[in-house]
């Protein structure tokens, strides 16, 4: 109770200083004494070493930066500090899906046996890989099993897997399911995942220092991760790559966000893989689930953000309703988000296309969900005047 009080009274009186429609935009000293003040408490609370937020204005950048990045070695932690995303690399094995449909090598209503032959005819291949990468094909536990050992018990498993439900009318989050997503667009693609993103993507979305694997010129940029004061980083995993495998930097997840918010500099294929993962499928509570993104009508409340992004969302089967196509001029103003964690790391993006604002919050510990929301809700309603 008490942890809940002070983070309130920090939202609250972050909120306070610029309310959403009231005020015009701080300038880069109030924006950046509100952000200080209202790190400070969750650092403290939450021994968080170290810390990298960045927001997007208007197509403008900044960047705040707090801590370290390695204990012992007291590095300190900058806008280009590698930290591990978590499950914020769905959203990349989305776009990486969607760029594949865009040229022609895959299509979200295919079934999965016509990418891997030894899942046709089996209970998985009557989803689609629409059903996969929006995780509602059946009813996948959120993990890969503890018995699966190797790639091929894996794709035994999902031969003999029965579901819950039909698949569109329950989300069960899983890494599983978006994994088998990410493995089957990298497949059409050509190679394995990890080479595709690394090849086809990263580069053309101007990420120069994101990756799945860290070249040995990166590492000493690479932060440590904590967990129970003990120095951590994500160990090697079925469908790691796919799930939560993806490293990047606060200065390239701005980029990324920007480009979310504008995708116009991207190739035609490209821009329309970007607005493809803002789609919503199926909704679930306040949320609706689209391809990696998550987004809410906007504004939106911090109480339906904490709903959408609560333990029950993630571990407990979701009833959901298909979302009707919408007319390809609809311009729905919402909010995107996506939460991330490994076992030393945690990250939050949120972004609002229409007010052309975002945050990226990076940090080497992997603290609860409701404090990073309750911070990128602060400092989103700080940026909102600014975009009117």
């Amino acid at each position: 109770m008490q942890k809940t009080t002070r983070l309130r009274q920090m939202v609250l009186a972050l909120a306070a200083l610029c309310p959403l429609a009231a005020q015009a935009a701080p300038d880069a000293a109030a924006l950046r004494q509100a952000i200080d003040a209202a790190v400070a408490p969750v650092m403290a609370q939450f021994n968080v070493p170290g810390m990298a937020i960045a927001v997007t204005v208007d197509g403008q950048q900044r960047f705040f930066n707090y801590g370290v990045a390695a204990r012992d070695s007291k590095q300190p932690v900058t806008e280009s500090t590698l930290f591990e995303l978590g499950s914020n690399s769905k959203t990349f094995t989305a776009t990486l899906a969607a760029y594949a449909q865009e040229l022609g090598k895959l299509a979200l209503i295919d079934h999965p046996g016509k990418y891997v032959p030894q899942l046709k005819g089996s209970a998985l291949d009557k989803a689609t890989l629409l059903h996969l990468g929006t995780y509602t094909a059946g009813g996948f536990p959120l993990q890969i099993p503890d018995h699966v050992k190797t790639q091929g018990q894996l794709f035994s498993y999902f031969q003999h897997w029965q579901p819950d439900a039909v698949p569109g009318k329950q989300r069960n989050y899983s890494n599983p399911s978006i994994g088998l997503f990410g493995h089957i667009a990298g497949l059409a693609l050509g190679g394995g995942y990890a080479d595709a993103a690394e090849r086809d993507l990263f580069p053309q979305l101007g990420l120069q220092h994101t990756y799945i694997r860290v070249p040995p010129s990166a590492m000493a940029s690479y932060a440590w991760g904590y967990s129970k004061d003990k120095a951590v980083r994500v160990q090697p995993g079925l469908f790691d790559h796919e799930a939560y495998g993806v490293k990047s930097t606060a200065a390239d997840m701005i980029r990324y966000v920007q480009l979310q918010i504008d995708p116009s500099r991207l190739t035609p294929a490209l821009q329309r893989a970007v607005q493809a993962t803002h789609t919503g499928y199926f909704k679930a509570g306040p949320m609706t689930q689209g391809l990696g993104w998550e987004s809410y009508p906007y504004p939106v409340s911090l109480e339906q953000l904490l709903q959408g992004n609560s333990s029950d969302m993630a571990w407990e089967p979701q009833p959901v309703q298909a979302v009707p196509a919408a007319p390809a001029a609809a311009t729905a103003v919402a909010l995107y988000n996506k939460t991330g964690s490994t076992g030393g790391f945690g990250s939050y993006v949120a972004f609002v296309p229409a007010q052309k604002i975002g945050v990226v919050l990076l940090a080497n510990r992997a603290y609860p969900n409701d404090a990073r929301i309750k911070l990128a809700y602060a400092i989103l309603n700080q940026l909102a005047p600014a975009a009117r």
